[in-house]
């Protein structure tokens, strides 16, 4: 599943587990093109994330699919997203409508929205940030965490600071209710997939 994590809400991920030294950076995945060269050409700008107001029956729907989706999205070869193997796929399409969702495509619009909502929800208070407020306070704890080395921060900082340009509110505020309500089965559901 992790194809259907958005840039901003991996960033806002990247972000926290660096900020709390749970992962590093080699300095080869960050490294800087040398001056000399042309710059590289940026990647296209994600689509933003349709949101959508969830239901009750989307994530139990969700939940009951999730394990099935995962044991077969596990077999998928790094970066085969971009050319999915048309029977791993008929299995995907066949799980959500199997599961109450109309196509595969469906399916992953609830996940984006649950794990939009999911990044803002702070496990232990179960209290809610929204996406923005809780990249800036990322942005603040990467800026002041010594133990990440200066040309690793400035990488992680220059995405982070791209990502808030079009990180936005969750439009739908029952959404956050209802996600948080599901919060103990969705979690580690939604984990397994980082």
């Amino acid at each position: 599943m992790r194809d259907f994590i958005r840039p901003a809400i991996a960033v806002a991920a990247i972000a926290v587990l660096a900020s709390f030294g749970a992962i590093s950076f080699p300095a080869s995945t960050l490294a800087q093109a040398p001056a000399k060269q042309a710059a590289p050409t940026p990647p296209p700008a994600p689509e933003p994330l349709k949101q959508i107001a969830l239901t009750d029956k989307q994530i139990e729907s969700l939940i009951a699919a999730q394990k099935e989706m995962d044991a077969v999205t596990d077999k998928l070869p790094e970066g085969a997203q971009d050319k999915p193997d048309p029977k791993l796929q008929a299995q995907l399409e066949g799980i959500a409508k199997k599961n109450g969702f109309a196509d595969f495509n469906e399916y992953g619009n609830v996940y984006d929205n649950v794990s939009m909502v999911m990044t803002g929800i702070d496990p232990k208070t179960k209290a809610f940030t929204q996406p923005p407020e809780m990249l800036k306070k990322q942005i603040a704890a990467v800026t002041a965490d010594p133990k990440i080395p200066a040309k690793d921060k400035k990488a992680i900082l220059d995405e982070m600071n791209a990502a808030i340009k079009t990180t936005t509110n969750v439009q739908f505020p029952d959404n956050i209710a209802l996600v948080t309500k599901y919060y103990d089965k969705l979690g580690p559901l939604l984990q397994d997939d980082q």
